[in-house]
């Protein structure tokens, strides 16, 4: 199994950056890709952006341009750094990873909220 585990959210002003972590423990040598969603409130979970182990990253066309996902192999870690920060982006964002036989692992997510 895999555990994930967020940090990084917080109140942030609008027009700011944040940069989000999820590190992952456990059988880590099974991932194939990891990744982050998000969910404001009373909306469903939306794709944010997503890497696999040979750096490919895929983004959602909505977010394109305000973030960058990266990944630190050494410490089993992916980063989600997101710029020009809107309230509309208030959400809890929620990591993931996918392994063998396409099951994925979740975390309990980090909440941001953006101040206008």
């Amino acid at each position: 199994q895999v555990q994930l585990v967020e940090s990084g959210g917080g109140l942030v002003q609008a027009g700011g950056s944040l940069q989000l972590s999820c590190a992952a423990s456990g059988r880590t040598f099974t991932i194939y890709h990891m990744g982050w969603y998000r969910q404001a409130p009373g909306k469903e979970r939306d794709f944010v952006a997503s890497v696999d182990t040979s750096d490919n990253t895929i983004y959602a066309d909505s977010m394109k341009g305000r973030v960058i996902i990266s990944r630190d192999t050494a410490k089993d870690t992916v980063f989600l750094q997101v710029h020009n920060l809107s309230p509309e982006d208030t959400a809890i964002y929620l990591c993931y990873a996918v392994v063998g036989g396409g099951v994925a692992y979740w975390g309990q997510g980090t909440h941001v909220t953006v101040s206008s």
